[in-house]
């Protein structure tokens, strides 16, 4: 296993322990505003916003480091 992997599947479960763990701490509902999206607040458990928040930003993140590279053009290709 590549050692640059291991560390960023460890990084990675840090920062989904850090979102869970202040989900289970704050069990309140919420008010979400964000008036590009929606027109009115969104009123949830804070655990609901904090993982929704999360995945946006893994997706995201996983969007910009993915693909676009070119194939060939290297000695072996010849």
């Amino acid at each position: 296993m590549n050692l640059k992997l291991l560390f960023r599947s460890v990084v990675f479960l840090l920062m989904l322990f850090a979102v869970l763990y202040a989900g289970l701490n704050n069990t309140n509902a919420i008010d979400f505003s964000f008036p590009i999206v929606f027109s009115k607040n969104v009123h949830q458990p804070a655990a609901y916003i904090f993982f929704g928040i999360f995945a946006i930003g893994v997706l995201g993140g996983t969007m910009l480091t993915a693909g676009g590279g070119r194939r060939g053009g290297g000695a072996k290709d010849k």
